[in-house]
């Protein structure tokens, strides 16, 4: 008997990796982080979804006091530095960089479970909308929001989107200007932290320890003969994690921004994809690209002819300074630098349970 292909081996591999593979695998996001040359840092994320997904980004200052929205037994703080979001639906802080060059991220991960949060007891709660937020607000670092979520001093408190049937289940995403990474997930109840420079690329289901054993059997298949081109969440975190590495490695800020871009676009969704009986597979609706070392938050609406960016350092994040919005929810078109173009308007209110 003729012995099969290498090429037929390595289809039929892909194929016993994609039926064993749960239902909740076909979720949406993409979320990956470069380290060019000279500290050259970048993260880009994109945001995946069923349905339209409003977008605005905001200027929230320093010095701002906060409560984690879940009643009287909520945690409470007060913002240390500033940051740049995008939110979702002007209730959650969905992506963002704060005036440190931390970034952070939510992406959806269908197995996530929450410790039950008692409005009486000890521990306080913080509402899953908070939670990106969290960290922009208090941390410079990924090793001091890595040793605070050690302590396990509060719990994430979830429920429905409003106006839906669909429970919020994320896990959270963190990376700063030098390079580190981190992952928090709640499985089972518990919190569950991955730390380590070389996290740099997440997607949704699996879960994150699940997702790094997939991608090691693919590290043994060259990039450059075959990778896996699906829009599932496992295939992009392969595609994500060789183009990546693959890119060139450099401080030119015009060739990495380009470069990471063209990364994420490649991991991305294209628009209107509807597959039947999957119904979690979902068009990307927006891009944002972080770089870190020269605090610039790039933006790139999958709906509008452009990317826009706002440049950290013009903006004041001083804690007498206004919240600022530049609307995006609209498809509106803004070209170039627009840390000018923000207006002073209310806050949001997160989304409280």
């Amino acid at each position: 008997m003729k012995k099969p292909s290498i090429l037929f081996a390595l289809i039929l591999a892909t194929t016993i990796i994609f039926v064993t593979l749960p239902a909740t695998s076909l979720n949406a996001c993409t979320r990956v982080v470069y380290n060019g040359l000279n500290g050259y840092v970048i993260t880009a994320r994109s945001m995946d979804w069923k349905g339209e997904i409003p977008a605005n980004l905001w200027v929230l200052p320093s010095g701002i006091d906060r409560t984690g929205q879940v009643g009287p037994n909520s945690v409470a703080w007060k913002s240390k530095y500033g940051s740049v979001v995008t939110t979702s639906w002007d209730m959650a802080s969905a992506d963002g960089m704060n005036e440190k060059g931390l970034v952070a991220n939510v992406l959806w991960l269908a197995e996530s479970k929450y410790p039950l949060f008692d409005p009486n007891g000890t521990k306080k709660g913080m509402a899953i909308s908070l939670w990106a937020q969290y960290v922009l607000d208090n941390f410079a670092t990924v090793d001091e929001a890595v040793e605070n979520f050690k302590k396990d001093e509060f719990v994430i408190v979830t429920d429905y989107i409003p106006g839906s049937d669909i429970f919020t289940t994320l896990h959270l995403a963190i990376s700063d200007a030098g390079g580190d990474n981190a992952i928090f997930e709640y499985i089972d109840g518990k919190l569950v932290i991955h730390h380590d420079k070389s996290y740099n690329v997440m997607t949704n289901s699996p879960t994150f320890d699940e997702q790094l054993a997939l991608n090691k059997y693919w590290k043994d298949i060259p990039g450059t003969i075959m990778l896996p081109g699906t829009n599932r969440a496992a295939d992009r975190f392969v595609r994500a994690s060789f183009f990546i590495d693959a890119i060139p490695k450099t401080d030119d800020t015009r060739i990495a921004v380009a470069a990471v871009f063209s990364v994420i676009r490649n991991c991305s969704v294209p628009y209107g994809i509807s597959t039947p009986n999957q119904p979690n597979i979902s068009s990307t609706r927006w891009r944002t690209v972080a770089d870190q070392k020269n605090l610039v938050y790039y933006f790139e609406n999958a709906l509008t002819p452009n990317t826009f960016w706002v440049d950290l350092t013009k903006l004041d994040f001083s804690p007498n300074a206004a919240v600022k919005k530049l609307e995006a929810d609209k498809y509106q078109v803004y070209s170039g630098e627009t840390s000018g173009l923000f207006k002073e308007t209310k806050p949001f209110v997160f989304q409280g349970i």
